[in-house]
C-alpha cells in the first residue's frame, strides 16, 4: 500500500477525493476478482460438507413485487430438480438510500415482470395496475400461515389471484390455506427483514446460497450452474430452468426504420458490461443507434449504500464473464474524471467518435485499471477514441472556465436524463425502441434486456412485413 500511496504522489500529499477514489478501486478490483468468488464459493462448500449440511436456499418473497412473483413459480421445480432444502422469508420493499425511486421502482417490477414473464414460460398480468392494499394484505396473511412446503404449494396461486385482483378467488384460498393474524404477520417480515440484513441485501425477489446472492429469475442460471458443478442437479442432461436467455441476432428484413436509444453512464459497471456489445449488435442489425448519455446517480446527489454497492460490482463481474467481457480492474473515474470526458462529448460528437469516446473510457476505468483523472490517462483515452489530444485539451481548459450549468454537455446530459425518466425509468444502462414514426416501443432497464430488446426488434419487423404484403 505504501507503493501504491508513493505512485499516486505520497498520501500526505493526496487530496481526500483521488484518496478515497483510489481506496474505492482498490477495493473494488479485488472483490471482482474471479479468484476471490472461487475461494468464497470453496469456503461456503467446505463448510457444508464439515456440517453434513444440505444445499440450504434462502429465498426472500416481497408480496406486492413483480419479480417476487415470478421467482415463486420456480421455487418447485428448483428445489425438486437440485434437491436444495429451501428456508423462505416474507420482507417488506427496500427502502431509504437502496431504493431512490419507490414509486417507479415498484412500477417497473409490474410493467418488466409482464414483459419477460412470457420468455420464461411463467405467467404475470399484463399493465402497470398496482396490486390493491387489501388483496396485498390478505395475501401477506395467507403466506406467512404457511410452512415452506405449504408455501411453495400456494404461493403461485395466491400470488396469481393478487396479481389478478381476484377478490373471490384470493377469499377461496384463505378458506383453504388459513390465514395468520396481523401480528404474526408483521413479525414475519419483521424477521425475513432482519435476516436480509444480516446477510447485507436489500431487495425482494432474492436467493442467497453459500454467501452469494441471486436476484429473481435473470440470475437463476447463475446459481443452477452453481449447483450443477457441486453434482446437485439430478436432471443434469436437462436444459436449465431459468437459462441465460441470448441476444438473438437480427435476421431477414433491415432494422434502419428503427431507433434504439441507449442511456449510458461513465461511471455504470453494468453500462461497461454491455457497452460494446449494444454497439456491436445495433450495427450488425442495421438499426440506428442513439447514444443518451446521462449523469451518475451518485453525481446527481442520489446516495448509494455500501450494501448495494458491493452486490452491483459483484453482481456485474459475474455477469460481465457470462457475457465473455473484461471486467474487474477498476480504477473509479467518480467526479472529475467522468466531468472532463463528458466536456469532451459534444467535440466527439462532431467528429462522429462519441461512441468510440465512451466505449474506450469505459474499457479504460472498468478493464484496464486506468486513472483516467490523470491527463495521462484521459490522453490514452482519447487517442484511443482516434481524436485528438490537443484539441481536447483546449476543450478542457475552456471548459474548466466556464461556470456550472452553462456548459452544453450539463444541458446534454440533463435533457437525457428528463427523456429517462419520462419513460418510467431512471437508472442505466436502459433503453428505448423507437418505431418508424418516433413512437416508443420499448422501454427497459438493464444490460440483461438487451435480448428482450432483440426480440422486440424481430416483431416489429414481422408486423412490418405482414402489412407490407396486405397493402
Amino acid at each position: 500500500m505504501a507503493q501504491a500511496f508513493k505512485e499516486q504522489g505520497g498520501a500526505a500529499t493526496m487530496d481526500p477525493g483521488r484518496l478515497l477514489r483510489w481506496l474505492t478501486s482498490k477495493v473494488m478490483t479485488r472483490v471482482c476478482a474471479p479468484q476471490r468468488l472461487q475461494a468464497r464459493r470453496d469456503k461456503a462448500e467446505a463448510a457444508r460438507q464439515r456440517d453434513g449440511a444440505a444445499h440450504v436456499v434462502e429465498y426472500f418473497h416481497q408480496v406486492d413485487d413483480g419479480y417476487s412473483h415470478l421467482a415463486a413459480q420456480m421455487l418447485g421445480a428448483l428445489a425438486g430438480r437440485y434437491g436444495i432444502e429451501l428456508v423462505v422469508h416474507l420482507v417488506s420493499a427496500p427502502s431509504g438510500d437502496n431504493v431512490p425511486e419507490p414509486e417507479l421502482l415498484a412500477r417497473l417490477s409490474r410493467v418488466d415482470a409482464a414483459l419477460i414473464a412470457p420468455h420464461f414460460n411463467l405467467r404475470f398480468p399484463a399493465g402497470d395496475t398496482a396490486p390493491a392494499p387489501e388483496l396485498v394484505e390478505q395475501a401477506s396473511a395467507i403466506l406467512c400461515a404457511q410452512s415452506t412446503s405449504g408455501f411453495l404449494a400456494c404461493a403461485a396461486e395466491v400470488d396469481q389471484a393478487l396479481w389478478a385482483g381476484d377478490r373471490a378467488r384470493m377469499q377461496a384460498l384463505a378458506t383453504r390455506w388459513g390465514s395468520a393474524s396481523g401480528d404474526l404477520v408483521a413479525e414475519r417480515i419483521a424477521a425475513g427483514n432482519t435476516r436480509r440484513r444480516q446477510l447485507k441485501h436489500y431487495s425482494g425477489a432474492m436467493f442467497f446460497y453459500g454467501d452469494e446472492w441471486y436476484w429473481g429469475v435473470d440470475r437463476l442460471y447463475h446459481l443452477e450452474r452453481r449447483l450443477a458443478e457441486l453434482g446437485a442437479d439430478q436432471l443434469p442432461t436437462n436444459p436449465a430452468l431459468a437459462p441465460r436467455l441470448p441476444v438473438e441476432p437480427v435476421q431477414g428484413a433491415s432494422a434502419s426504420s428503427l431507433t434504439l436509444e441507449f442511456f449510458a453512464s461513465l461511471r455504470s459497471p453494468y453500462t461497461a458490461v454491455c457497452f460494446d456489445r449494444v454497439v456491436a449488435f445495433a450495427r450488425a442489425a442495421g438499426i440506428k443507434l442513439v447514444l443518451r448519455p446521462v449523469l451518475p446517480m451518485v453525481m446527481r446527489g442520489v446516495p448509494a449504500t455500501r450494501e448495494k454497492g458491493m452486490y452491483i460490482f459483484t453482481d456485474a463481474a459475474r455477469e460481465a464473464r457470462a457475457a465473455g467481457v473484461a471486467f474487474g480492474n477498476f480504477y473509479d473515474p467518480i467526479g472529475d474524471p467522468v466531468r472532463r470526458a463528458y466536456a469532451l462529448y459534444p467535440w466527439a460528437c462532431k467528429q462522429g467518435r462519441e461512441v468510440e469516446l465512451m466505449s474506450c473510457f469505459l474499457r479504460a476505468a472498468f478493464a484496464e485499471g486506468i486513472n483516467t483523472n490523470k491527463d495521462r490517462g484521459l490522453r490514452y483515452v482519447v487517442e484511443q477514441a482516434g481524436l485528438d489530444w490537443q484539441q481536447a485539451q483546449d476543450i478542457l481548459t475552456a471548459d474548466a472556465r466556464t461556470p456550472q450549468g452553462e456548459r452544453d454537455w450539463e444541458n446534454v446530459l440533463e435533457g437525457n436524463r428528463e427523456v429517462l425518466y419520462q419513460a418510467g425509468l431512471w437508472g442505466v444502462p436502459s433503453f428505448r425502441l423507437l418505431d418508424q414514426n418516433g413512437r416508443e416501443q420499448l422501454a427497459v432497464w438493464g444490460q440483461d434486456r438487451l435480448w428482450l430488446v432483440a426480440r422486440t426488434i424481430q416483431k416489429l419487423l414481422a408486423e412490418q412485413h405482414v402489412a407490407g404484403t396486405t397493402e
